[in-house]
């Protein structure tokens, strides 16, 4: 039955392939490793070691309370990432986020134009949605393989890797954005004389934003599932942790680099949806928590007048 077969060999011509690409552009991707390295992954790594952590404790409740405009978000935030500190795990914590802003940053760069692109033209849209569609099918393992055969061991591999697995789901929900936006809304700008350009940045992406900072949030969880997993090439920080206490079966250090991980996941989550609600939500959630404030106030007042 196994001669109904016609044999066919990827692995092959994918390796001669990739040998090929090695070979004949090493050296540029040394310099774009080189470059990565020392002008952005250590700058912004140096930078976070450099403030003390106090400082980065109230950096991050002024983003989550401008974000969120709650002070119990606000408070659990810091309070989480202060735990982080507490297990001993302040540096390598700074090491993980140096490399998650980094690849986050590429991945928006990236994203957002393309998701705009997408959202604009159907034959790159239905071009790309195979490529993307492969792109969250296949085991991230995977992604490990060509960067490493291209830029070696590090934490340049490694956020080349959660670039190329954090892009899709931000391409995708910038492309619904666009592409959900009532027309009534769109034929209005236009009729007020507004260029493409100017009803894309004034009208489109406004719009937009909530589902845009929805691929946002997806693409910082997911950076954060393969830096973990980045550890296994070289990238520093909380995942390396969790690879050494399997590596010696160390339950208390995976359970503690566990939870150090699970803390930082629920921060970044929290802030990105704060962010990811619209200005009419934020500036509501604001005023009812100051009415809330002067009805406890008012009520308070009123107590005291009645005892006296």
């Amino acid at each position: 039955m196994k001669d109904i077969f016609i044999p066919v060999n990827l692995a092959d011509a994918i390796n001669r392939g990739f040998t090929q690409i090695v070979q004949k552009y090493a050296d540029q991707f040394h310099q774009v490793s080189v470059w990565l390295l020392s002008w952005v992954l250590n700058p912004v790594e140096h930078t976070l070691l450099a403030l003390p952590p106090l400082v980065v404790l109230l950096l991050l409740g002024a983003l989550t309370w401008i974000g969120s405009r709650r002070i119990g978000t606000t408070l659990v935030m810091m309070a989480l990432t202060y735990a982080i500190g507490c297990l001993g795990l302040w540096d390598k914590l700074m090491a993980t986020v140096s490399i998650m802003l980094v690849s986050v940053l590429v991945t928006v760069m990236i994203g957002v134009p393309t998701g705009i692109a997408m959202g604009k033209s159907k034959t790159l849209r239905r071009a790309m949605n195979p490529i993307l569609d492969m792109m969250q099918t296949l085991p991230s393992f995977v992604y490990l393989i060509p960067v490493l055969m291209l830029f070696g061991l590090g934490r340049v591999p490694a956020v080349l890797a959660t670039t190329v697995y954090a892009l899709p789901p931000l391409m995708r929900l910038t492309e619904l954005g666009l592409r959900q936006l009532p027309e009534d809304v769109l034929e209005a700008s236009q009729a007020f004389g507004a260029t493409p350009l100017q009803q894309l940045f004034s009208v489109e992406l406004p719009l937009a934003r909530p589902s845009i900072m929805a691929g946002l949030n997806q693409a910082v969880m997911m950076s954060l599932a393969m830096v973990v997993i980045a550890s296994m090439i070289g990238a520093k920080g909380l995942g390396e942790d969790v690879l050494s206490s399997i590596n010696n079966l160390d339950m208390g250090q995976g359970v503690q680099a566990g939870l150090a991980i699970v803390m930082l996941a629920v921060v970044f989550d929290r802030v990105t949806q704060a962010y990811g609600r619209s200005r009419r939500e934020r500036l509501r959630v604001a005023k009812a928590s100051s009415a809330r404030k002067a009805k406890s106030s008012t009520s308070g007042e009123h107590g005291h007048e009645v005892r006296a």
